[in-house]
Formats: C-alpha cells, sequence, structure tokens
C-alpha cells in the first residue's frame, strides 16, 4: 500500500487534532510539528510494512486482508495503551 497523498495527510491531522480536542487533551506542538509527526508515521508504516506482515504467523497471514492487518496493528496499540 503507498503512503498517503499530501492532501490525505493532512486530513489525518485534522481528524486527529478534532478528536483529542474532543476528549479534551491538548497538543503541545505546532500544526507545522504534527504535520512533521503524520508525515514520519505514515512513511514509517510504509517502510515497515513487511516486517509487520512477516511477523504475523501462519495461516493468519495468508488468511487476513491487508485491511485486516491494519485493523489488527490499531486493535492492539489501542489496547496496548488503553487509548479510548
Amino acid at each position: 500500500m503507498a503512503v498517503l497523498t499530501a492532501a490525505w495527510r493532512t486530513q489525518c491531522r485534522q481528524d486527529w487534532t478534532e478528536q483529542l480536542m474532543a476528549a479534551g487533551e491538548t497538543i503541545g506542538i505546532t500544526k507545522a510539528d504534527l504535520q512533521a509527526a503524520i508525515n514520519a508515521t505514515d512513511a514509517w508504516i510504509d517502510a515497515n510494512a513487511a516486517s509487520f506482515n512477516v511477523a504475523i504467523p501462519q495461516p493468519a497471514r495468508n488468511a487476513l486482508s491487508a485491511k485486516q492487518k491494519a485493523r489488527l496493528i490499531m486493535a492492539v496499540t489501542k489496547r496496548r495503551y488503553e487509548v479510548a
């Protein structure tokens, strides 16, 4: 899967900021710094996708779709940090 376009990365930043605001959280960095973090995260996901895929044991690796694997890593990350 390719990295996000610049427009999708910007939308990601805006959505994430809205989620934090709705949760009553503040962000102690500028929009530019947050955008850089979004960009770096997207690039990291792209660079490490194959490694993540290989880490999933069979038969799940072949049985799960790319979207299901994305949901899997999001669910584990959310639970690990207890982010609601």
